[in-house]
């Protein structure tokens, strides 16, 4: 590996993968295709997660006439990084297995413009997850082309089973999610 990563987007070297932490570094940082974006696993610790980020390059049909990425496309890349963050987890976003989690429906999102995106501008989105609930999880996304902060959004999703009547109650957060997941200190997204 020689401390450097090479992925179709160019190449990350153990410091700007993870600040410099060595430990593991193949295990937990090794960037990773899948098809869509390449994709760097950060914030790890003891094997639970704060971070994530993932890669992406904005495409002629996510832009508007104007030639700047479509507003609604940025909530589709946080979904994009968080499905991404789940299954580097081993963990399902959906479930249809009775007695466990259906899924996370959002109970709030938000998304701060603060400069454009245009057609083949590579974009690093990050996920912190801001805040662990009992129920919920609230991520904050960074979306940034270089050193610019181009966008920064939020999601709060609530974990939910299916109830008696078939609708969705919303229920704790399972042990095995849990376990899996701790917050991202502040001083990370801000």
């Amino acid at each position: 590996m020689g401390g450097d990563e090479q992925t179709a987007h160019g190449e990350y070297t153990e410091e700007e993968v993870h600040g410099g932490h060595t430990d593991s570094f193949e295990r937990r940082y090794k960037p990773q295709m899948n098809g869509i974006a390449s994709v760097v696993h950060l914030g790890e610790s003891d094997g639970m997660a704060s971070e994530y980020c993932i890669t992406r390059t904005v495409e002629f049909a996510e832009t508007d006439m104007a030639g700047i990425m479509h507003f609604a496309n940025f909530f589709r890349w946080m979904e994009s990084c968080e499905t991404a963050f789940y299954r580097s987890l081993g963990l399902p976003l959906i479930s249809f297995v009775p007695g466990q989690i259906v899924g996370w429906p959002r109970i709030n999102v938000s998304c701060t413009y603060r400069a454009p995106l245009r057609f083949n501008n590579t974009v690093e989105v990050k996920l912190f997850v801001k805040k662990l609930g009992t129920r919920s999880v609230t991520y904050l996304f960074q979306f940034r082309q270089g050193e610019v902060l181009a966008a920064q959004g939020e999601v709060t999703a609530v974990c939910v089973g299916a109830g008696e009547k078939g609708g969705m109650v919303s229920q704790p957060i399972p042990a095995e999610i849990r376990a899996k997941l701790t917050e991202a200190p502040e001083a990370a997204y801000s």
